[in-house]
């Protein structure tokens, strides 16, 4: 009998061991790859993740190269592969260096969403793309902000992150575009486009570099929080506000003392936070079956509402980019 109880016992807790175990199995784990470390921009990204995860009941792990270059995240991707994730979210930094990696990745069943910029032209190696609005409007609107402020004439560059970087090209491209095409901007003329890699230093060089090499210059694009920051300061410090306005896309937390002291009108930019809340939703819904990821599929994202799977895989968290300025700038914390 006391045989028969110990083997009874060591059944039922074997049972219960397993039925732990293909819970915790069960739990969707998702890893993101932001482009590099030290960028405030992917801290309020990761935010959402973890708030996301708590809800839905994920574990969420970020891991980040530590310069936004080309190929940098490759050995990130190759670890996580390895590991066995259920999803990689990843910010890439090149629309073609991550292909067959990302691939490998598929192959082994883990869920590939590219998040805040996506794999342009290659987006078969890639299950879904979150953006953080309509990058189609990112360019066009980033050009009525600037032209705007300086009665839409006079010399304009554009002070960018990487070369390789697939969301910055897109834009430009858009940028470059609505000059071009529309003629409301017949009299601004585009006189470069320099790259500060993500890098504060860098990006302060390169704001530096346009003052000296184009003393006409009457404006600044920068669509990347760090170089619109870097750039910001280039201008309080050399007492060049008055004299070439600037505008991009940065945080408000990082770009509220310039907007306070004058040094820029406005800028804009999206809520990268609810980009990560959205993507935690939309991957364990993937995964445990319960959303479809086919064009047209709709689901419920609380705080977000509604959100559609779009073409091509592709799911805006928003639709119009948010402007920031001394009216409303003080509702944000991010």
């Amino acid at each position: 009998m006391l045989r028969k109880t110990l083997l009874l016992g060591l059944s039922l807790g074997l049972a219960l061991a397993t039925a732990v175990s293909a819970q915790a199995a069960d739990k969707v784990s998702i890893v993101y790859i932001p482009k590099n470390t030290g960028n405030p921009y992917f801290d309020s990204l990761v935010k959402g993740f973890q708030d996301g995860c708590a809800k839905v009941g994920c574990d969420f792990d970020m891991q980040a190269p530590a310069t936004a270059e080309a190929t940098s995240q490759i050995p990130f991707i190759t670890a996580q592969t390895q590991r066995g994730v259920g999803v990689i979210a990843i910010s890439p930094n090149s629309p073609d260096a991550l292909n067959q990696v990302l691939d490998r990745a598929r192959s082994r069943g883990i869920l590939v969403l590219a998040v805040n910029g996506d794999l342009v032209g290659n987006l078969d190696h890639r299950d879904a793309g979150i953006l953080p609005v309509d990058f189609t409007k990112t360019g066009p609107s980033q050009v009525e902000l600037l032209g705007s402020q300086i009665n839409y004439e006079g010399e304009i560059a554009i002070l960018s992150a990487t070369t390789d970087a697939p969301d910055q090209n897109t834009w430009i491209a858009a940028m470059k575009d609505s000059l071009a095409s529309n003629p409301k901007y017949a009299k601004m003329k585009l006189v470069a486009v320099a790259y500060g890699d993500d890098d504060p230093q860098k990006s302060t060089t390169e704001m530096e570099a346009l003052i000296q090499k184009y003393p006409n210059l009457k404006g600044v694009i920068s669509p990347t929080t760090v170089g619109v920051a870097a750039a910001a300061q280039v201008l309080q410090t050399q007492g060049k506000a008055k004299q070439i306005t600037l505008t991009g896309l940065g945080t408000p937390n990082q770009m509220r003392p310039f907007i306070k002291d004058g040094t820029l009108k406005a800028f804009q930019l999206w809520s990268p936070y609810n980009e990560g809340l959205l993507t935690s939703y939309f991957a364990v819904g993937v995964k445990n079956g319960t959303i479809k990821n086919e064009p047209g599929t709709k689901f419920e994202v609380p705080g977000l509402g509604e959100i559609t799977v779009g073409a091509d895989h592709i799911i805006n968290t928003q639709a119009e980019l948010t402007t920031f300025d001394a009216g409303n700038i003080d509702q944000f914390n991010f």
